[in-house]
């Protein structure tokens, strides 16, 4: 310890004047004895609960009602290491953020904890608190200190905030009968299949990272000239899709997608290496994280000269046959997995009216011994959205692919159709090209709402906003 001239103790740390090793500063008695004073007070006042407590604190009652007498844990995360002392930045745990409306904000090492009562549960949100500057934390720990990180919250900020109860990380103790997210199934199913179902507040955060992800496209339109030129042009597209996420936003929800030419028939070419050469197709499957944590999953298939080819037009029209076929099959009360059969009946009928398969349509649709149109297209058709860009992927197969559509569901629909440079089994002036379409689908109690439509899709309107975007750069 040492005693800095307003008699204030401050902590010091064992080695801080002696340790010189490597690139590490040593602190000289000078600053030990000033560090902690000089500086105005911080005042702090609490702040009006956020958009998003209500429904996190209704969350939190279903977990309580599934699990009664059970002591619930559920943690944060901690920091990753990316290389060396460098740390990818912090994303809470989904179920974590799903369940106190912590988002971009939550702090690393929290845990949130049901406590079991007679009368249910008590929860409290347990976290490290800021370290005033009495403290050797404040200036000589670069992972939470805030002289390196900037100001981090209060336990009475937080617990206002939420609309929870909090106490420091230091007071929480594990116990052996904890179920804990992740590493209980039974939980970690439970928390999955909580978000199948999107509230008010969910559903108007997804609006918002698709309109978001909407002027990213734009963006990119905008550029598109700028990346042709570009060796590595595929890069251009994606960094200026990341600028529109981190401005608007808070970050991409996944890897970008930018995949021109052959490229764009690899499922997950996240490489993004290649150049955007005129006369090809340029697949972009891209999605803007808001501060929430919600994410949009949007994919158009764009020319890169701003007009398809007959070929090109050909396989797109089939590929948005199919992604129509699946948005008019979905219904409340149908069964998940009828989305993906509607375009795969698209998808099956038009390979073999081309030729590429050695069976009929009808055999191919075979569910035993068919098949064969899948070597076109072997994913799925739709799955889940969310806080995670592939959501409540831990629930149960009945309740999801055999699930039943209820109003408040959030899926996408996104066939394609992708033809390998070295595909042999196709014509040669169809290898290379890969087309996807992709659109974030709301069910209501009155059907599908397409909310990513105002992201041009058919021919005649992706080229005309091509076109315009254009004029008006």
């Amino acid at each position: 310890m040492t005693t800095a001239d307003n008699d204030t103790a401050v902590e010091t740390p064992d080695a801080a004047v002696e340790e010189n090793t490597n690139r590490k500063q040593p602190f000289p008695k000078g600053f030990l004895d000033t560090i902690s004073t000089g500086w105005a007070d911080r005042p702090e006042s609490l702040p009006a609960p956020r958009a998003q407590a209500r429904y996190a604190a209704a969350r939190r009652a279903k977990v309580s009602e599934a699990f009664p007498g059970k002591r619930v844990v559920v943690p944060a995360g901690s920091l990753k290491q990316r290389s060396n002392d460098t740390d990818y930045p912090f994303r809470a745990h989904s179920a974590f953020a799903h369940l106190t409306g912590w988002a971009t904000d939550a702090e690393p090492d929290s845990v949130l904890v049901f406590e079991p009562t007679d009368a249910g549960h008590e929860v409290t949100l347990y976290f490290r608190e800021r370290a005033d500057r009495t403290t050797s934390e404040f200036y000589s720990d670069a992972t939470i200190g805030e002289f390196w990180i900037g100001p981090r919250p209060s336990l009475e900020g937080v617990a206002a905030d939420l609309e929870i109860t909090t106490a420091h990380i230091d007071t929480f103790q594990a116990g052996e009968e904890d179920v804990v997210v992740d590493e209980d199934a039974e939980l970690t199913r439970f928390v999955s299949e909580l978000r199948l179902v999107k509230d008010e507040y969910e559903i108007a955060e997804m609006r918002r990272a698709i309109a978001v992800t909407a002027d990213g496209f734009d963006d990119i339109v905008r550029s598109m000239d700028r990346a042709v030129e570009h060796a590595r042009g595929e890069r251009i597209v994606e960094g200026v899709f990341h600028q529109r996420a981190r401005s608007d936003g808070n970050w991409e929800g996944y890897d970008t997608i930018a995949a021109s030419g052959h490229h764009a028939c690899y499922l997950h070419w996240t490489r993004n290496d290649g150049a955007v050469v005129p006369g090809d197709l340029i697949l972009i499957d891209a999605g803007a994280e808001v501060d929430s944590l919600y994410t949009a999953d949007i994919t158009r298939t764009l020319p890169v000269s701003g007009r398809f080819s007959d070929v090109q037009r050909r396989v797109y029209e089939a590929v948005l046959e199919a992604a129509d076929a699946a948005f008019a099959a979905a219904r409340p009360g149908v069964k998940f997995r009828t989305v993906h059969e509607a375009a795969m009946e698209v998808i099956a009928r038009r390979t073999a009216e081309w030729g590429l398969l050695p069976v009929t349509a009808q055999e191919a649709l075979d569910a035993d011994a068919g098949g064969q149109h899948r070597r076109y297209m072997v994913h799925g058709t739709s799955h889940h959205l969310g806080i995670d860009v592939h959501d409540c992927a831990q629930a149960r197969r009945e309740m999801y692919y055999d699930g039943v559509l209820e109003p408040g569901m959030v899926f996408t629909i996104e066939p394609g159709l992708y033809f390998q440079i070295d595909d042999l089994t196709v014509p040669e002036e169809l290898r290379g090209i890969g087309v996807r379409i992709e659109d974030d689908i709301l069910m209501t109690a009155d059907g599908p709402v397409n909310l990513s439509a105002g992201i041009p899709r058919t021919v005649e309107d992706v080229e005309a906003w091509m076109a315009r975007v254009k004029r008006q750069s």
